[in-house]
C-alpha cells in the first residue's frame, strides 16, 4: 500500500519577520550540492517542525538565486523516510523541489513547479529532506538526480 500523500503548503519561514511579535528568529545554514555539475553552496532556510515544514515558501516573491529552504527532518521530527507530496497553494513563485533520499542523493527533481498550482507534486520514493531553490536553478546550475546533497545538522535544542 502507497503511503499517504502529504501535501505541504510551501510558506516561508522567513515570511515571519524577526520584528514581527512572536515571529521565530530565520536560520539559514549552508547547503552543498555535489555532481556532474560542479559544486554549489545555497543558503537555506531550516523548516524542521511541522509549523515551518507547513508554511514553507508560501506567499515569497524574494527568492535570490543562491537562496533555498530545506525541510530536513523529514517527515517533520524525524522518523522513516517516507514518500511525499508538496504543492504549490499560494506560492507565487516557481520552485524546484528536490527530494533527498536517506543517502544525501537526490532522487527527483520537480522543475520550475507551477506556482498556486494545488496538484501534487510527487517524490516518487521515500525521502528523508527535501530542498527548494529558485525556479529554473537546478538546470542552470547542471544540477540532476543523484547528485549529492550535504548540511551541517542542526541540534534543535541548542541551535548549533
Amino acid at each position: 500500500m502507497k503511503p499517504a500523500v502529504t501535501a505541504l503548503a510551501l510558506i516561508a519561514l522567513a515570511g515571519c519577520d524577526a520584528g514581527e511579535p512572536g515571529a521565530a528568529k530565520v536560520r539559514t545554514i549552508p547547503v552543498r550540492i555535489v555532481g556532474a555539475g560542479g559544486e554549489h553552496v545555497f543558503q537555506a532556510e531550516v523548516a524542521e517542525t511541522q509549523a515551518e515544514q507547513a508554511r514553507g515558501l508560501m506567499y515569497r516573491t524574494d527568492l535570490v538565486a543562491n537562496s533555498a529552504m530545506l525541510f530536513a527532518p523529514y517527515p517533520p521530527g524525524g522518523g522513516e523516510p517516507r514518500e511525499t507530496s508538496f504543492w504549490m497553494k499560494n506560492t507565487p513563485t516557481s520552485l524546484d523541489i528536490l527530494f533527498i533520499r536517506p543517502d544525501g542523493t537526490i532522487a527527483r527533481i520537480a522543475e520550475n513547479t507551477v506556482p498556486f498550482s494545488e496538484a501534487p507534486v510527487p517524490s516518487g520514493e521515500p525521502v528523508s529532506a527535501v530542498l527548494e531553490l529558485r525556479g529554473g536553478r537546478a538546470s542552470e546550475l547542471g544540477i540532476g538526480e543523484g547528485d549529492r546533497v550535504s548540511w551541517a545538522r542542526i541540534d534543535p535544542a541548542t541551535g548549533s
